[in-house]
């Protein structure tokens, strides 16, 4: 049996911490790609494809490293064939983490102590598909319920609807809270006219507004996070490669710019970093003005590969890791912000480890005493959110800051099945605590330990997030 009642836990130290102090903790699920509309109808599933492997990109890389065919990753073969074609390849996914989420997953929604591969899938599929269409906690809804999620907070562009939060604002029973977040990335695509433009007319709908100067997009985004308030938002969210190492351009300037684009002008690699500069500075002041939380994810390259963006899109699995320097950007961003006295609570994900330490040092530079972990060294993200790249996360939160503050995991997933890397977070850190108050460098004192462990999984998110 892989997935025991101690899995990764290898002292009773670690043993204690884990049943005692985190397994029986609520979730708040801060950052996700989950549907709204899925959670608002409360989805229930045809089959196991849909509800495990429909949006996974991570098993698709897996998949085609194993020699299998894009038809059973983002084409168009029956979604029978493509679980089988998955199952072909756990086997292959041996010390992957996606080797024990698999089994994880398995065995927390479907019971299932089984091994996946070629000659099992057939049981597995069937036993699975029969569960999804008995039992009542396997819809959307049930499976939040089930797994204690208090809140969770969907990613959601300015100029998305909200009417699936609206929603479920109404549904009383639901037991639980679903909040957008606001990432407005697609504000700053000034080099790429066309989907910019696109973007806009949507933004235009959304808002009632004509959108036509720099002006008007900036009421236009206010009028949005304003919007996003009033249903309980309380975070937004940026992905970037890297911030702007040059001066604040001025409003004149960035209008030139996005005039512009409007009129189907790309923007020049300088004009891009002044734009997104400027745009960003802008969204932090918005943010610090309602005492909401910004994340900025950094250190990725995405859509490398040509050929797979044009067939399947974004988020098929052609993103990596980023070498690119980032550390004067995010100095000179966040101290332009604190010296406007606007800089907001935030969470910097970071995916190259490399700049790890730096990131930690850069953001301690910037507490200010005003809300404790007021700047947090996000939780290990996308390839690292793994046990190796966790670990490497809490341990350089602990040498530069103050684990104890630490807001903890989220699922970053598409996938409801995934919030089970709560759990696999969990375990790592009981893990990690267990065995260095075995080894005395930590007291052997339960009481002290285990209510750092209860914060991280979910007190400290409670009260920083600022939920209502």
């Amino acid at each position: 049996m892989l997935i025991d009642d101690d899995f990764l836990l290898r002292s009773p130290a670690a043993i204690r911490l884990y049943h005692e102090y985190a397994a029986n903790q609520p979730i708040i699920d801060y950052h996700n790609h989950l549907s709204p509309s899925d959670i608002a109808c409360d989805r229930r599933f045809e089959n196991l494809f849909e509800m495990w492997i429909a949006h996974d990109h991570y098993k698709w890389r897996l998949m085609r490293a194993n020699g299998i065919k894009e038809e059973f990753c983002t084409g168009n073969a029956d979604p029978k064939a493509k679980f089988m074609a998955f199952a072909r390849s756990v086997p292959n996914m041996l010390r992957n983490p996606i080797y024990h989420w698999t089994h994880l997953e398995l065995k927390r929604f479907f019971g299932l102590d089984i091994s996946l591969n070629e000659t099992t899938s057939e049981k597995v599929w069937n036993l699975c598909n029969e569960q999804i269409a008995e039992r009542e906690e396997l819809s959307a809804q049930g499976i939040l319920r089930q797994f204690k999620v208090t809140t969770l907070c969907t990613t959601d562009d300015p100029a998305d609807s909200l009417e699936h939060h609206i929603s479920l604002l109404k549904q009383k029973q639901a037991g639980f809270a679903m909040y957008p977040t606001f990432r407005p990335d697609w504000a700053m695509m000034v080099h790429d006219p066309e989907p910019f433009n696109e973007w806009i007319a949507r933004l235009a709908v959304q808002t009632g507004c004509e959108i036509e100067s720099l002006p008007d997009l900036l009421k236009a985004i206010r009028q949005r996070h304003d919007d996003f308030h009033a249903i309980g938002g309380r975070l937004s969210d940026h992905g970037m490669e890297s911030l702007s190492t040059r001066d604040l351009c001025t409003e004149a300037n960035a209008n030139r710019i996005f005039c512009n684009a409007l009129a189907g002008q790309a923007a020049t690699k300088e004009e891009h970093e002044d734009f997104c500069l400027f745009l960003m500075v802008y969204f932090a002041r918005l943010d610090a003005e309602k005492g909401w939380t910004k994340q900025i994810h950094i250190g990725v390259w995405r859509n490398n590969r040509t050929r797979l963006f044009q067939t399947a899109g974004r988020d098929a699995g052609g993103d990596s890791i980023a070498d690119t320097s980032i550390g004067v950007g995010l100095g000179r961003f966040l101290d332009r912000l604190d010296r406007e006295n606007v800089l907001p609570k935030m969470v910097v994900y970071n995916l190259n480890p490399r700049d790890n330490y730096m990131i930690s040092t850069m953001l301690g530079n910037f507490q200010d005493g005003s809300v404790p972990g007021k700047l947090q060294f996000g939780a290990g993200w996308w390839y690292l959110d793994q046990r190796e790249g966790m670990e490497w996360q809490l341990n350089t939160l602990s040498n530069t800051g103050l684990l104890s503050r630490f807001i903890g995991m989220l699922t970053d997933s598409r996938s409801l099945m995934s919030l089970t890397r709560h759990e696999y977070f969990r375990r790592i850190l009981c893990e990690m605590l267990g065995r260095e108050m075995t080894s005395g460098e930590l007291p052997n004192d339960f009481e002290l330990v285990g209510k750092m462990v209860s914060d991280i999984c979910y007190g400290n998110a409670k009260s920083y997030l600022g939920f209502d």
